[in-house]
C-alpha cells in the first residue's frame, strides 16, 4: 500500500532562524538516504525502487550523489558521461517527486578537495539543474560535498557566492546547503562568518560514528545553540573510511542529538559495494522487495531507527 508522502505533508521548505521548516512555518526534520556514486551504482535510481524505498523504509528524502573527480566522474569524463549521469540524475528527480520525496542534487566532490578548482563546470551544472527544476519545490542543491585538505572556509564562501546566484536566477526560493571545511565538520568556521547575502541556506555536517565522536556532537550543539542551521546530508555508523566496524553506541548518540534539535540526517549508501556502509549485501542484486538478509548490520539498524521514530 503507498504511503502518504513527506511532500504531501510538508509541501516547499524554508530555513527560518537555524531550522528547517514547511510552509505553516512549522519544524520539518526529514530522514532519508544517499545513493553512492551514480557513475558505479545508478541502479537504485529508478521509479520502482524508490517507491519501495518511500513505502516500505519510511524515507523521507533521497540524495543523488554525484561524484565530480573520481572514475568517471561529472569534470574528468567525456560529454557523453555527462550526459549519462545527467540523465540518471533526472530520474531520479522525477522518480522521488512521483513518490512524493524529496531529493538533494549533489555535487560529490572528494578528491578535488576545493570545490574552487571545478568552479566553471558547477557553475554551468547548477544553472542547467536549475532552469529544468525550478518548478519542483522538493528539489534541494548540494553545491559541494565535502570540502577538503587545504580547502578554508574562505574558499568555500568564495565559491558559493559565485553558484548561489546561478541557481536562485532560476529557482528562487529553492533550498541550498552548503559544504563546510574538514569534509563537512567544520560548521563552526563556517558560522563564524555565514554567508549572509543569501537566505533558505543551510550548513552540511557529515559524520562517521566510529570515527567522529563527541568532539563533533558538542562542536555541532554549540553551531546550532549559536543559531546555524544544520543538515546533515551524509553519516555512517562505521569509521571514515565507509568501512570497518560499525558502532551501534555512538550511532545512537547520533541520533538521539540529532533528533532532540530536529536536524535532518541521510545515510551513506545505497550500494552493493563490499564495504560496511552500503546498505546491501554484496551478493545482493535486488532492486525492490528487499528483506532483512539482504541487508547490512548498518541499513538494519537504520531502518529499525527510523521505524521507532517516525509516525505516519
Amino acid at each position: 500500500m503507498e504511503k502518504k508522502s513527506a511532500y504531501d505533508y510538508f509541501g516547499a521548505l524554508k530555513v527560518k532562524g537555524n531550522q528547517l521548516v514547511n510552509r505553516e512555518n512549522e519544524v520539518v526534520m526529514l530522514r532519508g538516504v544517499s545513493t553512492h556514486g551514480l557513475s558505479w551504482y545508478p541502479e537504485y535510481v529508478n521509479e520502482e525502487s524508490i517507491l519501495y524505498m518511500k513505502n516500505n523504509w519510511n524515507i523521507d528524502i533521497l540524495r543523488l550523489a554525484m561524484y565530480t573527480a573520481e572514475t568517471d566522474g561529472y569534470c574528468v569524463g567525456t560529454e557523453a558521461n555527462k550526459d549519462k549521469l545527467k540523465k540518471v540524475i533526472d530520474d531520479g528527480v522525477k522518480a522521488a517527486t512521483k513518490a512524493g520525496l524529496y531529493v538533494i542534487i549533489d555535487w560529490h566532490i572528494l578528491s578535488d578537495s576545493n570545490p574552487l578548482e571545478h568552479l566553471e563546470e558547477s557553475l554551468l551544472f547548477f544553472s542547467e539543474m536549475a532552469e529544468l527544476y525550478h518548478s519542483y519545490d522538493n528539489v534541494i542543491y548540494e553545491i559541494c560535498n565535502e570540502p577538503n585538505v587545504s580547502a578554508t572556509w574562505e574558499d568555500i564562501r568564495e565559491y558559493a557566492l559565485k553558484v548561489i546566484p546561478v541557481i536562485r536566477e532560476k529557482a528562487k526560493d529553492a533550498l541550498i546547503l552548503v559544504g563546510t571545511p574538514t569534509w563537512s565538520q567544520d560548521v563552526d568556521l563556517a558560522w563564524s562568518n555565514p554567508i549572509k547575502e543569501f537566505d533558505n541556506l543551510m550548513y552540511v555536517l557529515h559524520f562517521y560514528a566510529d570515527t567522529h565522536r563527541e568532539e563533533l556532537r558538542n562542536k555541532m550543539e554549540e553551531s546550532i545553540k549559536a543559531g546555524c542551521p544544520v543538515f546533515v546530508s551524509e553519516f555512517g555508523i562505521c569509521d571514515a573510511s565507509g568501512n570497518g566496524d560499525i558502532n551501534i553506541e555512538q550511532a545512537n548518540l547520533w541520533i538521539d542529538l540529532l533528533e532532540k534539535y530536529q536536524v535532518s540526517y541521510i545515510i551513506w549508501n545505497l550500494s552493493n559495494r563490499d564495504e560496511s556502509s552500503a546498505f546491501f549485501k554484496e551478493n545482493c542484486k535486488k532492486l525492490i522487495d528487499f528483506q532483512k538478509e539482504d541487508l547490512q548490520d548498518a541499513a538494519n539498524w537504520f531502518l529499525d531507527s527510523i521505524a521507532k521514530r517516525v509516525q505516519k
